[in-house]
């Protein structure tokens, strides 16, 4: 027994089928076969059963590997734990984002910081901050990216990450009254507004600016829920109405799609992001080498920063 063929027999788990899960695995379907046959025979127990497509894990089978994964992870430990004494920094890092960031961060910082460190691993997920902090309980994941405060990641170390700015993108210059070119809250038409589905903080965030309650926009027979901004900007470019969006998401649009974006009255509403992960581990370097990453870019990027005497914290809850 040895730990590729602890590897071999999750990712078959996983891919149900040993084709894909060779391939996955960078070696022969036969040799992978193979080696999967001689662990069952030295165990004597069958792991998968063959007869069916796609592949069947044994209940027995299930029960062997969830023990492979812990002591997967155990050697992922050990390597981590190696490097840090070593002051090297390499490993693999389980991170969720939240999709109103992962976008925007994702092509710049992310990337910039795999290049600059290629022994780093860095398998991420687009998730609800609901869905991370479950996942950081879980163990599935060892840091998460939501918006702060958030009183149910109160357990959580929290590292500041950036603040940024919270804008207007509407069909016509004339979504809310306008102070100086800047939009009142107040003056916004509520019947006009495309939100993101429930349980998205951006969404909350919207609603604590201009005290809105439901997406009342509702063209012909339409019910309509999005879950992530670039369907909301399609929508009020096709359909029309207003929606927020995050000043990193100005960057992506077109020149006539900028157009379009307005900017609130003072004091400027913004968000606050942050990472939170449970405790310094071994793989605090890599945690604190991403924190680097994403807050000296950020400070070049985004308007805060060179006027924050003007802004106010708008919470996600």
């Amino acid at each position: 027994m040895n730990i590729q063929q602890l590897e071999y027999l999750i990712a078959v788990d996983k891919y149900k089928h040993f084709g894909k899960a060779a391939q996955a695995c960078f070696i022969t379907q036969p040799t992978l076969s193979a080696m999967i046959q001689k662990f069952e025979d030295e165990l004597d127990v069958k792991i998968f059963d063959r007869t069916t497509h796609p592949i069947r894990t044994t209940d027995a089978g299930g029960e062997i590997i969830k023990e492979a994964q812990k002591v997967i992870d155990s050697v992922m430990e050990l390597r981590n734990k190696a490097n840090f004494l070593n002051n090297i920094l390499a490993g693999k890092l389980n991170l969720g984002i939240i999709p109103t960031v992962s976008s925007y961060v994702l092509p710049n910082e992310i990337f910039a910081l795999l290049n600059k460190n290629p022994q780093i691993e860095l398998n991420i997920k687009e998730m609800t901050t609901e869905s991370i902090i479950k996942s950081l309980k879980s163990g599935e994941l060892d840091a998460g990216i939501i918006s702060t405060p958030y009183a149910a990641a109160d357990e959580f170390y929290q590292d500041f990450l950036f603040n940024e700015e919270l804008m207007l993108y509407s069909a016509n210059q004339e979504a809310g009254k306008k102070k100086d070119c800047f939009v009142v809250p107040e003056d916004i038409d509520v019947d006009k507004v495309w939100l993101l589905e429930e349980g998205n903080c951006l969404r909350t965030q919207f609603e604590n600016i201009c005290h809105l309650k439901e997406n009342s926009l509702k063209p012909g027979n339409l019910e309509f829920l999005a879950s992530n901004i670039n369907t909301l900007i399609q929508m009020v470019d096709k359909v029309g109405g207003i929606t927020i969006l995050p000043e990193m998401g100005v960057e992506q649009l077109s020149a006539e799609q900028k157009e379009k974006v307005s900017r609130f009255i003072k004091p400027f509403p913004f968000r606050e992001i942050s990472l939170i992960y449970y405790k310094p581990t071994y793989k605090q370097k890599i945690i604190d080498e991403l924190i680097s990453e994403i807050r000296g870019s950020m400070e070049q990027r985004l308007n805060y920063y060179k006027d924050s005497e003007n802004y106010v914290s708008i919470k996600p809850e």
